[in-house]
């Protein structure tokens, strides 16, 4: 009811900069590597734009709730589970956790490769990319019929099932390998923005809006929507039994629900300075110095 009156281009510009604010936001807090993840998940699903249909991909911690990020890709390949690799490592503060996924083969070596570190040799050239040796991957394989699962099979892909079993005791998650929370953050992401809907009429016409809307949704959903699996205790005499917390909140980014006038208000801090990049090659060649006499002055060239 706020737009109501304004012209549609007005209310367009003000989802562009709400979406545009909302991506600086994830990336000045969620994307520093301060979040101990422990347990990811991610899925996929696919979302109907004006004319063409695209793969949104989705990834979350499960002990916080928190959302890490996600991507949009033309096609379901290897090119768009590696883009969403790149949030999940930027947000970790360790590369050794427990990653489970549905049975998509792609997600095996995308976290592989997108979970190597350097190792510097001290020789001249590339250095060698070792891949993290606590890197759990567990997969939730689906069989169908007649449009129905009639058979689901969880398996461990990289690991064991008795360090598989110790994260997922450690962190509260389940009692064997699932998808079920990442699940539960698609079906909000799809009652929040009307695009993600199954059958909408309400379909977006580009992907760069569809993008800035994906992280409106989810810096609402990080700080400012409380979960109710991750309320505690309130402490004794403040009146109240419960006390509601955001994901951000376990997650460490931040102490105190935050509203969303907070949200849209956030000043980010502006990169830190970096001085230019030299263009060209650096001569290893002395410079050469020639004297020129002249009956008045003598110049250097």
């Amino acid at each position: 009811m706020a737009s109501f009156g304004y012209d549609e281009r007005t209310v367009a510009d003000w989802e562009r900069r709400a979406g545009q604010h909302g991506q600086a936001v994830h990336a000045a807090l969620v994307q520093q590597g301060k979040v101990d993840l422990q347990h990811v998940q991610a899925d996929e699903l696919w979302v109907k734009l004006v004319g063409q249909r695209l793969w949104l991909a989705l990834a979350l911690c499960v002990p916080s709730r928190l959302w890490l990020g996600g991507v949009l890709g033309a096609s379901r390949d290897q090119r768009l589970l590696a883009r969403l690799v790149a949030p999940v490592r930027a947000a970790g503060r360790s590369l050794a956790i427990l990653v489970c996924v549905d049975g998509l083969a792609g997600y095996l070596g995308a976290f592989r490769r997108g979970f190597r570190t350097r190792q510097p040799t001290g020789k001249p050239g590339r250095p060698k990319l070792v891949p993290e040796a606590g890197l759990l991957i567990g997969q939730v394989v689906k069989r169908y019929a007649q449009r129905r699962v009639i058979a689901c099979e969880a398996r461990v892909a990289q690991g064991t099932a008795a360090a598989v079993a110790a994260v997922l005791a450690a962190t509260r998650t389940g009692q064997q390998i699932n998808t079920a929370f990442i699940e539960r953050l698609n079906a909000t992401f799809r009652a929040r923005l009307a695009p993600l809907v199954r059958r909408s009429r309400a379909l977006a016409r580009r992907e760069a809006s569809l993008e800035g809307l994906m992280y409106l949704v989810g810096c609402l959903y990080n700080f400012c929507t409380v979960h109710a699996s991750l309320r505690q205790r309130a402490t004794a005499g403040c009146g109240r039994k419960w006390q509601e917390r955001t994901p951000a909140m376990p997650a460490g980014l931040t102490d105190n629900c935050w509203s969303v006038g907070e949200l849209l208000h956030y000043r980010v801090p502006p990169p830190p300075w970096e001085p230019p990049r030299r263009r060209g090659r650096k001569s290893s060649r002395p410079r050469a110095i020639s004297w020129v006499l002249r009956p008045w002055r003598v110049v250097l060239c």
